[in-house]
């Protein structure tokens, strides 16, 4: 429940999550969108502008590393956190404006750790989460409460589909010099 400024949209009212990465939530009606029908470029430009603006106006930690203390990108929802049987529809827009195809796995982590935490959903509600770009759909549930550094979180399993898109063959040349790789200090 974080109040953040954002320019071109006023004041708006996100989360942060973490589920390997942080992400800003926010329901995309805030921003006068609709993550279901608005157009994708919008919906991409309107979630970097909170990207930024989240940015500059909140100051994230990670208990760990202080190297994973960024903000990857947003995720606009269709606002439908608490508890159904029917999927809830998200865009994640992240690093340089790319659009997830999916409903992004540690997107899905975040989301379902926010949902818990705030009391949305049990441990082993099985949400379904809908990319509205694709439709393509993966499903989360947090299955175990537990302790991260001092915060609170939840350990969730997240599945989907993948596809196989291609296969590589790597060479190492005997003659090569650097062909157990190189170390920068």
């Amino acid at each position: 429940d974080l109040a953040v400024d954002v320019p071109g949209h006023g004041t708006v009212v996100v989360d942060i999550g973490y589920g390997g990465t942080f992400y800003a939530f926010l329901s995309a009606e805030q921003l006068g969108l609709d993550v279901c029908s608005s157009k994708t470029r919008d919906l991409v430009s309107a979630a970097s502008a909170v990207t930024e603006a989240v940015k500059k106006q909140f100051k994230l930690h990670h208990p760990e590393s202080e190297d994973l203390a960024f903000l990857y990108g947003t995720i606009l929802t269709d606002g439908k956190d608490a508890f159904s049987e029917e999927p809830t529809t998200n865009i994640c827009v992240f690093a340089d404006e790319q659009v997830d195809r999916s409903p992004t796995g540690s997107g899905v982590t975040a989301r379902i750790a926010l949902q818990y935490h705030k009391g949305l959903i049990q441990l082993n509600q099985t949400r379904t989460f809908r990319s509205s770009t694709t439709g393509s759909l993966f499903t989360g549930k947090a299955v175990q409460a537990t302790k991260f550094g001092k915060y609170n979180a939840v350990v969730v399993e997240v599945s989907g589909e993948a596809f196989y898109t291609g296969t590589a063959t790597f060479t190492v040349e005997e003659e090569d010099p650097l062909k157990y790789g190189f170390f920068f200090k």
